[in-house]
């Protein structure tokens, strides 16, 4: 099939280097670059953009399944392992290889956090109460709501091949919205690092095949 296609419909696309969104209207000529970790790299007469799979109907690809299909662990926590197997499915749009077998990824971690609005409101020394808390309220009066459940933030540290590659916002903005498919994620970092330097030695056996070095 032609790498040249046309958008059927309208889309939002992220901007590469940048990593902003922006939309490409019906009608926008494309040429298909790359097609890996269920997005498209396609470059257009503004420049280069990623279009998520779920919009692969628009150029005349399958729509990309993104649901995670895994279970949380016993405490709530993400499974680490589907956070490694989404972080496999990002790619720098110019290197046909994940940026995990590409050793660009140093540290992943996981931390409990508290949720939001999970504070209880109590009443003042004097007396008066919080706004909108009765302070004269039975002892008979509706239970107290349960607990919000536990909620995780996944923090990512990766690099780049070099440290004028430009395309450092858009992978990280890759990896976050991947990260954050995994059930039991509820906010997910992506910061890029320079320390250590990258070197050739980080790629993986299978990731160094790929790209013709063993």
């Amino acid at each position: 099939m032609s790498k040249e296609r046309t958008l059927s419909r309208e889309i939002t696309a992220t901007q590469i280097p940048s990593g902003d969104k922006q939309t490409l209207a019906a009608g926008t000529k494309i040429f298909l670059h790359q097609t890996l970790g269920g997005s498209f790299t396609v470059q257009t007469d503004f420049g280069l953009y990623r279009i998520d799979g779920a919009d692969g109907d628009a150029i005349g690809e399958s729509v990309a399944d993104h649901r995670v299909h895994t279970e949380t662990l016993e405490d709530g926590a993400p499974n680490p392992e589907a956070i490694w197997d989404q972080l496999k499915k990002v790619y720098d749009p110019e290197i046909p290889v994940n940026i995990v077998d590409l050793g660009l990824v140093y540290t992943m971690d996981v931390e409990k956090i508290d949720p939001v609005g999970a504070s209880l409101t109590t009443p003042s020394e004097n007396g008066e109460g919080t706004p909108g808390v009765a302070n004269d309220a039975p002892a008979s009066a509706e239970p107290a709501p349960a607990p919000s459940p536990p909620a995780y933030k996944v923090s990512v540290a990766i690099t780049l091949t070099a440290p004028g590659c430009g395309m450092g916002p858009a992978i990280a903005e890759d990896a976050k919205s991947k990260i954050l498919l995994v059930p039991g994620v509820s906010d997910a970092e992506v910061r890029i690092t320079w320390e250590p330097p990258w070197n050739q030695s980080m790629i993986s056996e299978e990731g160094k095949m790929k790209l013709g070095l063993i």
